[in-house]
Parts: structure tokens; sequence; C-alpha cells
């Protein structure tokens, strides 16, 4: 063996040894439990051992019921495509809209149940005894701001498109139940037709799996082409800046319109915004680019904002750890940190030292895909409060009280036209979501009119169907699969004596409890919004999202996004952005640090309401 192949196996076996320390340390003291040092090597070792042992493909190609790829074209070498293809020049198809989600547990072990358990225990039993909210549990490190956010984000990575027709679930119901009707009627998630019926089902995505703002921008070019001006790259806006499509119209189009509200009313009109601002700013730099080339920088330069935000904010808002603290942020800049980032630029090849950006792109184990599993864990529906009071930003008094539906739908554009994005944005700011846990799913949620029909849904027990459904392992299996020790008790799973005798009345075996029941029920690690259970899906997929894109990877460069567009990702904050489009924000975050934490209230005028 040369000295090359010694140095392989050298490098192999103390990967390897680092790994299974990291793991072993987790299995038996917990990583949040260690010294920070300690806890962020022992994460990254985890992550490493959750890229090479739980990515799997599930293979086909694109879609052939949707619309054909678009054609290949060199501006794709450096701009993103509409519906998200040709991002890997050599594999054109991966990533794109209508590829199919990916699994992180081993392909065997994703067979739905059988109909017969999927039924078992009762979803709506576990939807109204294990999950509805009887007093709101608010979560005191985050701002609704935080939650508007995450569905945001989960509108541009994933989508199951309209569900089946035929033959929908019939979920029996207790004779006390106020379901208006009786069974409830669920339909059922559609399966890809073109899968091998010999193995698992498998189920296509209706949005680009890439991290490119495709929520903003859609998946495909009719609905890039309702948004654009054709006039110096910029997306069609009124006077006002506002969204001058109908909202639910809009959402329609990028497949929302069943949820659609006055939080992703504001974010997407703070979004569109942005891109004209970058639009205004590259035009100024380069006077001749065409419409395309504006639109195309533009696009760029907004959706890796987005994710820096995600990555750096929103993320370390939601898990309020001093290790993630550290850990998100290396992501971005690596372990060195921000200000030797600034001061020297990256360090070599090393995403650890230097952070992600920027860095040799890499798809491990499996072609790039969003997951079943990684859907699932972002269930976070508690997040959403039920009850809204919408405030002034200059004195802190009321301006309206709002139930979710009157928020929601065709209701948020008036709201917008008549407060104005200042005071709803604060609004949103000042006020705290729901804890991810049990007995806090949203009381509106559980029995949700789409709005001018008369469809009526339990999205906590769709919520439960849909991973029975789609081969989603239960909690203990899904632990067991996660490299993560089961609960052997129901004692395990939660400290809360209470929930303890609920489960084990619902349930009668640890090993039934759902998934997003045991992740509810879970301690999580302190300051974190959510449980470890889904964070393990967190670090494999929250750093593969941008690891497997060029455009965050190999062409995250100057050549590619420009130097204004680097300067600006590196500059710009959730902050920055908001003051910029809205000034009058200026005076209540001035000593915001973090968009997502709940802002200061201004001061009340004496006598107001």
């Amino acid at each position: 063996m040369d000295g090359k192949g010694q140095a392989a196996v050298s490098e192999n076996f103390l990967t390897l040894s680092f790994r299974r320390f990291a793991g072993w340390l987790d299995e038996h003291v917990r990583w949040d439990h260690l010294p920070t040092p300690v806890a962020v090597a022992t994460l990254e070792g985890l992550r490493s051992t959750l890229r090479e042992e739980n990515l799997f493909d599930t293979g086909g190609g694109p879609d052939p019921t949707v619309a054909p790829m678009v054609p290949d074209d060199p501006r794709w070498d450096g701009a993103r495509s509409p519906d998200g293809s040709h991002n890997d020049r050599q594999r054109p198809a991966m990533g794109m809209a209508g590829m199919r989600f990916g699994r992180n547990v081993p392909i065997p072990h994703t067979w739905p149940e059988p109909d017969t358990r999927v039924m078992t225990p009762n979803p709506r039993t576990v939807s109204r005894r294990l999950l509805t909210r009887e007093t709101f549990q608010p979560a005191t490190i985050l701002n609704v701001l935080a939650a508007a956010w995450l569905q945001f984000e989960v509108h541009d990575w994933f989508s199951h498109g309209r569900n089946d027709q035929d033959n929908p679930w019939q979920v029996a119901l207790e004779e006390d139940d106020p379901w208006p009707q009786h069974p409830m009627t669920v339909l059922r998630t559609r399966k890809d037709p073109t899968a091998d019926p010999s193995e698992p089902p498998t189920y296509r995505n209706t949005e680009t799996h890439w991290w490119d703002a495709s929520q903003v921008y859609g998946s495909d070019p009719t609905f890039e082409a309702k948004l654009r001006t054709g006039v110096d790259g910029k997306l069609i806006l009124s006077p006002q800046g506002l969204i001058p499509i109908d909202p639910v119209s809009l959402g329609d189009v990028a497949g929302v319109a069943g949820n659609w509200w006055l939080g992703l009313a504001l974010l997407h009109t703070v979004f569109m915004n942005e891109h004209n601002a970058l639009c205004d700013a590259l035009k100024h730099q380069y006077p001749d680019w065409t419409d395309d080339q504006l639109y195309d920088r533009a696009r760029l330069i907004n959706a890796a904002l987005i994710a820096k935000i995600h990555t750096v904010e929103w993320t370390t808002a939601i898990l309020e750890n001093p290790v993630l603290q550290i850990g998100m942020r290396a992501n971005w800049w690596g372990l060195l940190g921000q200000h030797i980032h600034d001061l020297l630029g990256r360090l070599g090849a090393s995403e650890v030292l230097s952070g992600i950006p920027g860095s040799p792109t890499d798809q491990f184990t499996a072609p790039y895909a969003i997951t079943e599993e990684f859907v699932a864990v972002y269930r976070m529906h508690p997040l959403i409060p039920d009850d809204y009071s919408l405030r002034s930003a200059k004195d802190d008094s009321e301006l309206a009280a709002k139930t979710f539906p009157e928020i929601a739908g065709s209701n948020a554009r008036p709201l917008i036209e008549n407060l104005g994005m200042v005071d709803l944005l604060y609004s949103f700011g000042v006020a705290h979501p729901g804890a991810v846990t049990l007995h806090n799913f949203p009381r509106f949620l559980q029995e949700f009119r789409r709005q001018d029909t008369d469809v009526v849904v339990d999205l906590a027990t769709i919520d439960i169907l849909r991973s029975r459904e789609r081969g989603v392992p239960r909690y203990n299996e899904f632990r067991r699969l996660l490299h993560l020790t089961p609960a052997a008790t129901f004692e395990d799973l939660t400290p809360n004596p209470a929930w303890q005798a609920e489960l084990r009345e619902v349930y009668g075996d640890v090993e039934q409890v759902d998934l997003t029941v045991g992740m509810d029920a879970e301690q999580p690690p302190a300051g974190f919004g959510f449980s470890d259970t889904a964070f393990r899906i967190f670090i494999l997929m929250a750093s593969r999202r941008l690891k497997s894109d060029r455009f965050f990877t190999t062409d995250f460069r100057p050549e590619v996004y420009t130097q204004l567009g680097m300067d600006w990702i590196e500059k710009e904050t959730m902050v920055s952005v908001l003051c910029r489009h809205y000034p009058d924000l200026g005076p209540v975050l001035e000593n915001v640090h973090n968009a997502f934490a709940p802002w200061p209230r201004v001061a009340s005028t004496p006598g107001a309401a």
C-alpha cells in the first residue's frame, strides 16, 4: 500500500473512531449534558454518522404527469431555474419540482402501516385526548413572527400536492364527538404511480427540493411569469408596496390556498420588496444588464439571505442553547467564527472551520432530496396561536382583537391595507407563539373550515394519519433508526405524571406511540423549542440543504452572485431588512439583535386603550 492509501485508511479509522465515540458519549451522557466544547464536537460526530447512515434514495426520475423540465440553457450556469432543475449540471433533474421525497430511515422500514393499524389507536382520539389546546402554553423565547417564518420556509421546501380523491380514509368517531359528519373523511396522500410495486410507496414533492425561495418565486415558469413585471428584473407590487394579486389566488398558484394567512402575507410582502430593492441596487451598479440578468441575481441573493436568516437567526432563536448558538453559526461561518471570516475570508475548504457556504458540494450517500422524515418532524402546528392582539407600534394600544380565522384567507389583505405593515409586524414581534408540546394544538385547526367551501378538517388527526400512511416509523422505532435509545416505559418518555397516564390510556403500549405525540411529550434540551428527537433530523438536513446546493457551495462566490450580492448577504439581517422597508420600526428594533426573539413593547401613551 502506498503512502496515500495508508493515509486514507488512517483517516477513515480516525473518522469512524470519532463517530463511534461521539455516539457513545451521546448515548451514555447525552450531548446537552456535556461541556460546551465537547458538546459541539459530539454534535459534529453525530452529524457525520447521520450523513453516512441516514440518507436513502427512493430513485425515480421527473414526474411525467407534470410540466416537462425547463430546457437546458447557459443561463442556468449562474442562475436558479424556475423548477429547480439544472442545479447539478451532471444530474439536471436532481432536486427539481416533481422529484420523489427521499428517506432518512432504511427503505425496508418505510412500508405504510396496514389499513387496520393506521386507525390504531384512532387518530381522532389522539387528537382530542392528547393534542387539544386546553390552555394556551406560550413559547416565551420566541415571537409570533418566528411561527409565521417556519410556515413561510416550509412552503419553500415541500408539498405533497393535491390528495387522492379516491378511497378516502374513514375515521370512526366516538358518540360524544361533536364533529359535523360521522365518520370523519380524510383524503389519502397521492402515491407516485411510477413506483415499483415491490418496493414501499413513494411520494413526490410538488415544490423544488432546493432552498431557493420557491415560496416567493414559485416552482414553475407559469407562476414565475405571474409575478414578474418584465422590467429591470422586478416583481409586481402595488404602489403601496403590497402584493397586488389577491392573496388567496396567489396561494392557489403556490399551492398554499388552504393555509394562507396574515403571517404568510407579511413575509411574502417583505421579501418581494427585498427582491425589488436588490434589483435597484444591481441596476445602479450594472446599468446595461437585461431584465433576466437583474432578476436572476436578485433571486440568488434574496434566496441566500433567507437561508442565512433561517440558519443563524431563526434557528438560534428557537434553539436557545449555547451549544447551538455556536453550532448553527458555524454552519454559516465555521468554528473560526464570523469575525475571522469577515477578516480573512475562507481558510481552506473545511466546512467545519470556515462554514458550508463556499465549501465543496457533497451529496454524501444519496442524491439530494427533502425527506418524508424531515416533513414529519416539521409538523409544528402548536406554534400558531388562536388569538391575536393587533397593536400600534407607536403606543402599544390595541387596534383590534382577532381570532385566527379572522386573519386567514382573504381576510389577510384588508387587515394589511387598513392597519399597515408596521403595526402588524410589531404585533407579531411582541406576541408569543405556542410551545411545541402536548395539549397545545390550535383549537381552530382541529375544526378548520377551508374558506368558501364546506370542507372541515382536523389537522391534528391528519398529522397523525400522514406519518402512518407514508411509512414514517412510530416514535420508538424512529429513535432506534436514528441511533437513539427508545423509551422503555411511558415514564421514560415524559417526566409529566399526568401525561404518562394519558399516554398509557390512549396507547396501552409505549411502542405504539406516534412520532408527533412522542416528540411533543419529550422533555426537550435546555432552551430548545422542540424535541431532541426532531433535532436529529434537523442537524442532518439543515446542513444538507446548504451542502448539496452548488449555489451555497462551489458557486457561492462573487463571480456568480456579484460582489454586491456577497456583501449584501454577509451584512444584512432580518432586523435590517425590516428597517429598510419599514423605517418606522427602527425605534422598536434599535436594540433587538434577533428579530424572532420577543421585541420590547413601546411605552404606552397615558389614557390609550
